[in-house]
């Protein structure tokens, strides 16, 4: 195992019973890496992400996170080792405030976490969580029943940077959210980028998406067709056309 990947997952084979969904998938996220996975509805994007965070077990393959050999093991210990995960649906109590969503996932930042330019730890806080998303901040007694999708967007996003991660799985960011709630998880994205932690983001507005991207994965049947820069994924639109239907 490469112990400079945050995550590295490597001949990753996953089933529902007698349905194989992940053929021999590798992937890895280093450290202040942007990723974005592509591909059509049911190509295996979730599968991958829910294998990665233990919440599906792979039959076969390896998954190490921090260096550590994680195959297997549960979610919190997998969250312990800094991944964050917003999983499509987003997942909210509904019956706590925003508030309470909020400060019941907080945790200092680690050592070796996502650090400023000169290497002091930038923990994320509920006051900063608060500025980044001043609409909560307006909302803070509110249900999560209460909010609107985008608000649950993020309050969803809000709470996995509580945990103060080093990677942070945005598993469709912004889907049925309307145009302008959209562009604001895009800026929220982007700055998530910019404090140095790693991104993996599913979305199907690849154009959004390549725009703050490192690189870019497309999976096909649960198999990996495409890895590469954004400029390589632009630069060849057949293949755009052919798999993710653009």
């Amino acid at each position: 195992m490469n112990t400079n990947l945050l995550i590295d997952a490597r001949e990753l084979h996953t089933y529902y019973g007698a349905s194989h969904i992940l053929r021999g998938i590798d992937f890895s996220v280093a450290r202040g890496e942007t990723i974005g996975l592509m591909g059509r509805n049911g190509m295996g994007k979730s599968t991958l992400l829910k294998s990665l965070m233990g919440l599906v077990k792979p039959r076969s393959g390896s998954i190490a996170i921090a260096g550590q050999p994680m195959l297997g093991r549960a979610p919190y210990e997998i969250a312990r080792l800094g991944i964050a995960y917003v999983p499509e649906g987003r997942g909210i109590f509904g019956n706590l405030s925003v508030t309470e969503n909020l400060k019941m996932a907080a945790r200092a930042g680690r050592p070796g976490s996502a650090a400023d330019g000169v290497g002091r730890r930038n923990d994320w806080t509920y006051e900063r969580v608060l500025e980044t998303f001043p609409r909560l901040k307006e909302r803070l007694n509110h249900g999560g029943q209460q909010l609107s999708g985008g608000e649950q967007q993020m309050l969803t996003i809000g709470r996995a940077l509580m945990t103060n991660p080093d990677v942070l799985i945005l598993d469709e960011a912004t889907e049925g959210l309307a145009p302008l709630i959209a562009r604001d998880i895009w800026r929220i994205c982007k700055m998530v980028r910019e404090t140095g932690i790693s991104s993996v983001i599913v979305d199907k507005n690849w154009k959004h998406v390549t725009q703050i991207t490192d690189r870019n994965v497309i999976l096909v049947k649960g198999e990996v067709v495409f890895e590469g820069s954004s400029d390589e994924l632009q630069a060849r639109p057949q293949l755009l056309q052919q798999y993710l239907g653009v």
